[in-house]
């Protein structure tokens, strides 16, 4: 059994199938069963299509390829006010952008966020959230409790209400250096409910003690989608208990995060180990950092498909962060 994990049901349908492609968004927009499609940076292609999002975060590689979310049988899709969706074969994407300069500070445009979301996603039968994505501006920017991350997550906390009562998804949250102060959740959501999964290395992120702020953050560390054939990852990086690991020390927060991400594929009873099917990003802290990690990764997961982004993980003192997907 996945440790923690809910009662869940056999699945209808397989999970969706995650791919990094180097195409036209309108092409791959065109193909059955695609519920979402990602760009990276302010070079990627526009479309005005819901099931298209430009992600605030710059690709360390050219050309950039797109995050391609398919799945089987058609999908509808729509826009309700700032938020756009699609949804298909039992799964749901959603996903808002909100401009601080409109909603207020970090905490006041998470809390606005988030409610949209959860109300949308409560009238829908694809309510179960598997996995969210958080992209934020300037993440580690203000002391103690007015840290913007910490901001966020009081806003977050907020906006979810009794939402999550029964337990969070998995999560990342991240911190762009797009002009504009956008804040970008966007999710993936199913009409079954999946599996939580903790990581027996590191204390769940709601239970952190107080010095990570007033509000801790609300998210599992993975979850088995239904039927188990999929695993989606949260941000890992390199915490033991609920302590940052390894200052300034990039190839060791490497390790320790790999360390992690074995511990994680063990506790959901996954096969050990990341192939050609299991793609992932790695957000980066320093540009310059960038060409070790390549190495890196090319190095100790040979084959396996990453997306090198520019991001500022949630903790000042961690370089990089990595999250993605295991299908069994």
């Amino acid at each position: 059994m996945v440790q923690g994990c809910e009662n869940v049901r056999p699945a209808l349908h397989r999970a969706p199938q995650v791919s990094y492609r180097w195409v036209d968004p309108e092409t791959v927009l065109q193909e059955a069963g695609t519920l979402a499609v990602f760009g990276f940076g302010t070079g990627a292609p526009r479309s005005a299509d819901p099931r298209w999002l430009n992600v605030d975060l710059e690709d360390f590689d050219a050309p950039t390829p797109l995050e391609i979310w398919q799945v089987d049988g058609p999908v509808t899709h729509g826009r309700v006010g700032e938020l756009q969706w699609s949804s298909g074969d039992g799964w749901l994407f959603a996903a808002i952008t909100a401009d601080e300069n409109t909603h207020g500070g970090p905490s006041a445009t998470a809390a606005t966020a988030y409610a949209q979301l959860c109300e949308f996603v409560a009238s829908r039968r694809e309510r179960h959230v598997l996995r969210i994505w958080n992209y934020l501006a300037d993440i580690n920017q203000g002391e103690g409790d007015v840290e913007r991350y910490k901001q966020f997550c009081e806003g977050r906390a907020e906006g979810m209400g009794s939402f999550f009562a029964e337990g969070f998804p998995a999560a990342t949250a991240i911190g762009h250096h797009a002009s504009a102060p956008r804040l970008q959740v966007y999710l993936l959501a199913c009409d079954e409910p999946g599996g939580r999964v903790e990581n027996p290395r590191q204390v769940s992120a709601w239970r952190y003690p107080r010095q990570y702020g007033r509000t801790p953050p609300s998210f599992a560390r993975a979850m088995t989608l239904p039927g188990e054939d999929a695993l989606a990852i949260s941000g890992t990086a390199a915490v033991v208990g609920h302590a940052s690991a390894h200052e300034d020390d990039l190839l060791a927060q490497l390790d320790e995060t790999l360390v992690n991400l074995e511990a994680l594929l063990a506790s959901a009873n996954m096969p050990a180990g990341f192939d050609t099917q299991s793609p992932l990003k790695a957000y980066v802290r320093h540009p310059t950092d960038a060409p070790v990690v390549r190495d890196f990764l090319q190095r100790r997961l040979p084959g396996v498909p990453v997306l090198l982004l520019h991001g500022d993980i949630c903790r000042s003192e961690l370089l990089v962060e990595i999250d993605g997907w295991r299908y069994a």
